[in-house]
């Protein structure tokens, strides 16, 4: 499994500024993990780490109303 720095020397992103290589290389990490899931899947992994980051950092997220 690559590490977040593996994914910052990646060639498509090493030529930006730092805040944007940064965001670059967490975005290629999560497509590197969610891109052969199920959409079943990937709405797990997402709750998941909605719940993690809820935990982590004390915020509430406002739940969305569904439509019909």
């Amino acid at each position: 499994m690559k590490t977040l720095n593996d994914y910052m020397n990646d060639p498509s992103v090493v030529n930006e500024p730092m805040p944007l290589r940064e965001v670059h290389a967490i975005r290629l990490m999560i497509y590197d993990e969610t891109k052969d899931m199920t959409s079943d899947d990937l709405a797990a992994y997402h709750q998941r780490n909605l719940a993690e980051a809820q935990a982590k950092y004390g915020f509430k997220v406002a739940k969305s109303a569904r439509r019909t």
